[in-house]
């Protein structure tokens, strides 16, 4: 039902004025949502302009701090649900179609049903784009379990919970430019770390000692193998002799989306030669250049690890090509 309303909204967009525009949608989500519409957000031109946050919960849009989920969730109890983020470029998705398999892949490693089809997933994104107004932010969208009576083994009826927020933000280019410096830290998250989970405990502690030690990022390593993996929230990578390398893809790293258009799409461009293979953290200290990405770093230059300095201690010049390729990249898909 909510996607027949999102159909009238876009064809009543075309060839009207905004307010006409802003006012059907107002009109039309009160028709589709009668009992809710006291939690819906009205959006009027000016709202639409300053609103610069904008969430969606289970076929509803709501304004910052209005949405409500039960205490039963199975993502609020158990952390039992997956997440994606996008960003937003000149108001377009990146990657976007990247971003989508990743998510049906760690829905099937769930055993999560899949409730919403590609096309309407992407309405919604586009939708959250149009009524914020935001031109340059991130999506965060997930899903959970739904909710049930709190016991461990899966629910027998559930519904799962989708959600959404969009907020304004844009790339660190001071960090890209000057590079950022990584903290070396023990992995001690679960071993599905393919999944794009909820379960980010191991992260957050990972974060709190880079922060403290003055660091912007910290690279993980397995204490039973002694090697690295990737960054708690970024996948990284190192230069040596002109070769890029990285963790190959297993249980144990995420299949990065950036990484995925690092390798897939800039290396072949500028013919460089990718590994995936493991390697110890004093490897990656003796590399002559390292970066890390992601979807909020992008591509990121590494300057210093565990204290000490990574090549001349400056964004390395192959790097640079990379940052360069990747920013092509992003303009072709979403400025043209």
């Amino acid at each position: 039902m909510f996607f027949h309303y999102i159909s009238q909204m876009l064809k009543i967009q075309e060839g009207a004025s905004p307010k006409l525009f802003f006012a059907s949608v107002s009109v039309i989500m009160r028709g589709a949502f009668p009992d809710t519409m006291q939690k819906i957000h009205p959006y009027t031109i000016k709202e639409a302009i300053l609103l610069k946050e904008l969430s969606f919960f289970n076929d509803h849009f709501y304004a910052p701090g209005e949405a409500q989920v039960d205490i039963e969730d199975r993502g609020y109890q158990f952390g039992d649900g997956i997440y994606e983020v996008t960003h937003v470029y000149n108001g377009k998705l990146f990657a976007f179609d990247r971003h989508l398999a990743r998510f049906r892949r760690s829905m099937r490693e769930m055993h999560i049903p899949i409730t919403y089809m590609d096309e309407e997933l992407t309405a919604i994104h586009n939708d959250l784009i149009e009524k914020s107004g935001i031109k340059s932010g991130a999506i965060y969208f997930q899903v959970t379990r739904g909710t049930a009576a709190r016991a461990f083994p899966f629910p027998g009826r559930a519904t799962p919970n989708l959600s959404m927020t969009i907020r304004e933000s844009t790339p660190n280019r001071e960090q890209q430019e000057r590079g950022i410096s990584l903290t070396l830290a023990e992995d001690i998250r679960w071993l599905r770390c393919d999944i794009k989970s909820l379960n980010l405990l191991g992260a957050v502690f990972a974060k709190e000692k880079a922060k403290a030690e003055g660091c912007e990022e910290a690279l993980l390593y397995r204490k039973d193998t002694g090697l690295v993996t990737e960054g708690a929230s970024s996948t990284f990578f190192l230069i040596k002799d002109g070769v890029v390398w990285t963790h190959p893809l297993d249980h144990l790293v995420l299949p990065g989306v950036t990484r995925a258009v690092v390798v897939e799409e800039c290396a072949k461009e500028l013919g460089l030669t990718v590994i995936e293979k493991t390697f110890t953290p004093e490897f990656a200290q003796k590399a002559d250049e390292a970066f890390e990405t992601s979807t909020s770093l992008e591509v990121t230059p590494v300057i210093k690890i565990g204290g000490k300095k990574i090549g001349s201690g400056a964004p390395g010049e192959i790097t640079k090509k990379i940052m360069e390729s990747f920013q092509g990249l992003i303009k072709k898909e979403c400025f043209n």
